[in-house]
């Protein structure tokens, strides 16, 4: 069916309400907006959908998002485990309440029970809640930190991770199955809660995670005896992160943290940023503002659905204060330096430890890995790979995860949840600078030493953007290009061995020799470069960008610097 049909038909069938009747008829004459609404599906992805919120099939709506879980719902059913329920949480955009409750009520329809949070919830309590509830699979509507237009939707399965190999794409088969919009079964909520189907449940999974989180804390002691010395910005930008970073923090015996008082309360319009995105500086404008104000050690901010965390910290000796911006991989990095340190100066760092990470994060892990006598395990983007390595270590007894993290601002301490955990990594960076703080050291020269001591290893990325059907048709090209003709020098560097992890090839570009790569295919090319150099390439699965990531290690700030941004340059100018 071509895209004027299928346009024609969502704009007339009794199938779509009269809502989506009437925007539809709003572009009749706009021929590019009805392909751009119609040319595809939305696609369900290896973790779910995300998209532009409105009428149509490659935008976020009730009858998208209930074709996915009726999807889901038919998986489940044929794997035979309906009878464990689903747990969903959603967060604060637009059409967040609606969209969940309209997959509530689609698996009510099917016989599958639901767990649905009475109000906003972070996406690392949906982790942590399959679990504690016993369910076969857990979906969040969220959009992460996109633009307020969009919203998504992503499963989990019982471990609590996100769907990988092989059921995502089974669910996805299901999903795609999926060709008459009127055949996707809905009840209404009175029926679903009369057979006990739909559940509503709240307190009682939030003072679990609570508790949970606090277990985890390293040296309580510390906090109680110097947390009225560290003062403590923090943002939810609009988001889910407030209640539960309040509640953990002050629980703990924090006292001064201030919240930015313009972005407390949810908003899925996101008023106050263009972008709620904490990997952005100009997110930060009016926590930078109150940080001056009140003059903080620290600032710290959750996206909204507060599974990444962004950090500032302040400059030593600066009158007024200055402050200066952690990338995600300093983030995590500083965070782990400090549990492994403290777990070995205790005795409790496991001797069979293991850390992950992703391809596109700092190599210093390998080297702090080495130092505390640590197996690294390197996987594709995406936490959902991490989380499947927690389940690994689970089942074999082989290893026993310590800490992961990936640089897109996202880590996890502890196995709470099986994705990545923006409270826990609040609380863990407030435990840290406290610690630090009472040996005389602040966040930005606890850093600073970390260099000292690995080596000064930097890291950047830049992505471009490409919207629409030439857009994808565009990075598709880049793709292509870089794929059939590898370059042989970036930025004055040479190539030394390249990694196409979609065709399964490492090839050495010396000898020509080739080996597999050893991790599942995806469309990732990786370049290791001399004088410990590297860059990826990959395109976003979530955003019509392709992304270009560039790590450097040298002797000193400055060259590291000039390095990477040497590299940068030679991608921006592609």
């Amino acid at each position: 069916m071509e895209f004027q049909e299928k346009y024609n038909y969502w704009r007339t069938s009794d199938t779509f309400d009269e809502a989506t009747h009437q925007e539809l008829e709003k572009i009749k004459d706009d021929e590019n907006e009805i392909k751009e609404r119609f040319y595809k599906d939305l696609e369900f992805g290896t973790a779910g959908l995300r998209g532009v919120i409105g009428a149509g099939t490659n935008r976020m709506n009730k009858y998208t998002v209930t074709k996915a879980t009726q999807g889901l719902a038919n998986y489940i059913i044929k794997q035979g485990k309906q009878d464990k329920g689903v747990a969903i949480a959603f967060d604060s955009r637009r059409f967040s309440p609606e969209f969940s409750k309209w997959a509530a009520l689609c698996l009510n329809a099917n016989g599958i029970k639901t767990y649905r949070f009475d109000t906003l919830r972070p996406t690392p309590v949906l982790s942590f809640a399959v679990r504690e509830l016993g369910c076969v699979a857990g979906i969040v509507v969220t959009a992460s930190h996109n633009p307020p237009e969009y919203n998504g939707y992503k499963v989990y399965w019982e471990d609590g991770a996100q769907i990988v190999p092989p059921t995502d794409g089974e669910i996805i088969s299901e999903v795609n199955a999926i060709t008459d919009y009127s055949t996707i079964k809905m009840m209404n909520i009175e029926d679903a809660i009369s057979q006990g189907l739909y559940n509503v449940v709240g307190e009682e999974i939030d003072r679990k995670y609570i508790d949970t989180l606090k277990s985890l804390v390293l040296n309580p002691h510390v906090i109680k005896e110097n947390a009225k010395d560290l003062k403590i910005v923090y943002t939810p930008l609009h988001g889910t992160g407030n209640i539960p970073v309040q509640t953990v923090l002050k629980e703990l015996g924090f006292e001064n943290l201030y919240v930015v008082p313009e972005q407390e309360q949810p908003d899925g319009e996101f008023p106050t940023v263009s972008y709620p995105n904490p990997e952005d500086p100009k997110a930060f404008t009016l926590a930078l503002e109150l940080a001056k104000k009140v003059d903080a050690d620290i600032i710290l901010a959750n996206d909204p659905d507060a599974d990444r965390l962004g950090v500032f910290v302040k400059k030593p000796n600066s009158d007024p204060a200055e402050y200066e911006m952690f990338t995600g991989n300093m983030s995590a990095l500083f965070i782990a330096e400090y549990e492994l340190s403290q777990k070995k100066e205790k005795g409790i760092l496991p001797e069979n430890g293991a850390m992950v990470t992703t391809v596109v994060s700092s190599d210093l892990t390998k080297a702090m890995a080495k130092e505390y006598n640590m197996k690294l395990f390197e996987v594709l983007t995406g936490f959902k790979w991490i989380g499947e390595k927690i389940k690994q270590f689970e089942a074999n007894g082989d290893y026993k995860y310590v800490f992961g993290f990936e640089e897109s601002y996202g880590c996890l301490v502890g196995t709470h949840a099986r994705d990545k955990d923006g409270i826990v990594a609040v609380m863990a960076t407030c435990e840290a600078a406290a610690y630090y703080k009472s040996k005389g050291i602040s966040a930005f020269e606890q850093m600073d030493n970390i260099y000292k001591k690995y080596g000064y290893y930097k890291e950047g990325q830049i992505a471009l953007t490409f919207k629409g059907i030439e857009g994808a048709e565009k990075i598709k090209s880049i793709m292509d290009k870089l794929r059939s003709n590898p370059p042989t020098e970036l930025a004055g560097l040479k190539v030394l061995e390249f990694r196409d992890y979609q065709a399964n090839i490492v090839k050495d570009i010396a000898t020509g020799a080739t080996k597999e790569t050893g991790l599942p295919k995806s469309n990732v090319l990786y370049f290791d470069l001399e004088n410990s150099s590297w860059c990826c390439v990959r395109p976003s699965g979530t955003e019509p960008k392709i992304k270009f990531y560039c790590g450097v290690c040298t002797d000193s700030a400055e060259k590291s610097s000039k390095q990477l941004e040497a590299l940068k340059e030679h991608w921006g100018n592609i």
